[in-house]
């Protein structure tokens, strides 16, 4: 009966034997991974209504149970929520979308209120996990004034995030996203951690989480310097799972035409040379490469963290590209993994200005480089609009998921490039600051968004070591 009490035996609760049927629950409960490609098919509202009275066991700060849920079934509500949510797709794919709510006006110590709410949305995707069905939680829910209105929510109650539920479609990535070793979590008597997931952030007296937003964090440390080539490894690998590797992730509109410039800046290549990308994170220029030159060319992908060339390796899956004749290398403290003059051309797609050391960088494009290889860069030019807006407001956000980055001097990365290579072409991209993409020529290119410079190995060139 709802509200009652329920009927539990006097006395300890019993101990289940070990080795009975734990383990295969807890295997079971292991194998969830969330979802972003959903079939759309209905779940009967009765069995979401049992996902839900699951997720109330969990337990509520002071018992208050605070908490509501707005379940969303209707296709046109699922588009309008994927329309507020500024791009989250499965949102109208989903079978259900369950908005998590709670009272305000509780103040509770240590957010406990949001706690327990957290805690109900984990029971239900366990619940919803046991059933057959895939599910994702997601923070990132847009304006929640407008869905306010959408679900008549009054102003008394806060929406905290959604629950989409549903079936994968048969195409979805079979995937769970990596998760740290537990020694690495987890200290017995006193704190203990390794080195390199410690993220660094600026010198302050503390840290209050109640000071940090996605768009103000006053502690974010953006230079890569200070990151390091192993604590970089570290947040790349695991921060490119906060989406999944489907086909067009991490492709921004913005960045949609200036790919196809920055792709577009390399010579045509011949059957069996070897191209090299170099840190491409997510795989937004590996696919395009990979569209441009096919299978025939030889396409290596240079990452920090074999987390990435996961990732990337999926993603190509999905965009129905082949691995024909695909490496997966992986760069470990700046060095590229390819022998001295054995790559035909290389490609770093504004990519230079998240490492910590890119001077010695070019000197290893230089040393892999065959005489007469080609190679293209692309970087965020910091005297640019786009730079002033970098200064004034994406510095003082959190660092992004691809890692911290500090945009170059488009002059002096010009001048890095002659005293090694030999330029062959160098344009600009966008004077604005946003989604421009138009080529600008000449001394123009200064002061353009992105610098793109085709490069040459010289037959003459010796290399630093």
């Amino acid at each position: 009966m709802a509200g009652a009490f329920l009927d539990l035996p006097d006395g300890p609760l019993p101990q289940t034997d070990p080795g009975t049927d734990v383990d295969a629950v807890l295997a079971r409960l292991a194998q969830r991974r969330s979802c972003r490609a959903f079939d759309g098919s209905p779940i009967d509202p009765a069995v979401l209504e049992e996902i839900v009275a699951d997720g109330i066991q969990a337990p509520s700060s002071c018992n208050h149970q605070n908490w509501h849920f707005v379940v969303l079934t209707e296709p046109a509500l699922k588009r309008r929520a994927r329309e507020i949510s500024g791009g989250n797709t499965h949102f109208a794919e989903c079978s259900a979308l369950i908005y998590l709510c709670f009272q305000q006006g509780w103040t509770h110590d240590k957010f406990s209120i949001v706690q327990s709410v957290a805690g109900a949305c984990y029971h239900m995707m366990l619940s919803a996990h046991l059933r057959g069905f895939a599910c994702i939680w997601n923070a990132g829910i847009g304006d929640t004034g407008q869905l306010a209105e959408l679900m008549g929510v009054p102003p008394i109650f806060e929406i905290q995030g959604a629950l989409a539920i549903g079936r994968p479609k048969p195409t979805a990535p079979a995937m769970k996203a990596p998760r740290r070793p537990v020694r690495d979590v987890m200290s017995w008597q006193r704190f203990a951690r390794p080195a390199v997931s410690l993220y660094p952030a600026k010198p302050a007296p503390s840290y209050r989480f109640t000071q940090i937003s996605n768009a103000c964090n006053p502690f974010a440390e953006w230079d890569p310097a200070v990151w390091g080539w192993d604590r970089l490894a570290d947040f790349r690998g695991y921060a490119v799972w906060a989406k999944s590797p489907l086909a067009g992730v991490y492709r921004s509109r913005r960045q949609g035409e200036a790919t196809l410039a920055e792709i577009g800046a390399l010579p045509p290549l011949p059957a069996g040379a070897r191209l090299v990308d170099v840190m491409p994170w997510g795989g937004t220029h590996t696919t395009e490469l990979r569209r441009r030159f096919g299978p025939g060319v030889q396409l290596c992908v240079a990452e920090l963290s074999p987390h990435n060339l996961c990732f990337i390796a999926e993603r190509l899956r999905q965009e129905g590209l082949s691995d024909t004749n695909l490496s997966c290398d992986l760069i470990r403290q700046g060095r590229l993994p390819y022998a001295d003059d054995s790559i035909d051309a290389v490609f770093l797609g504004q990519t230079l200005e998240h490492m910590p050391q890119p001077e010695r960088m070019l000197d290893e494009v230089r040393r892999v480089l065959r005489p007469g290889g080609t190679g293209v860069i692309s970087a965020r030019n910091l005297h640019s609009r786009y730079g002033r807006h970098y200064r004034r407001v994406l510095s003082r956000e959190q660092v992004p998921n691809s890692g911290p980055f500090i945009p170059l001097v488009a002059r002096v990365l010009e001048r890095w490039l002659t005293e090694r290579f030999v330029i062959e072409e160098a344009f600009g991209i966008s004077l604005e600051a946003g989604e421009d993409a138009t080529r600008h020529d000449g001394k123009c290119r200064f002061l353009c968004r992105l610098l793109v410079a085709r490069f040459r190995k010289s037959a003459s060139t010796v290399a630093h070591r």
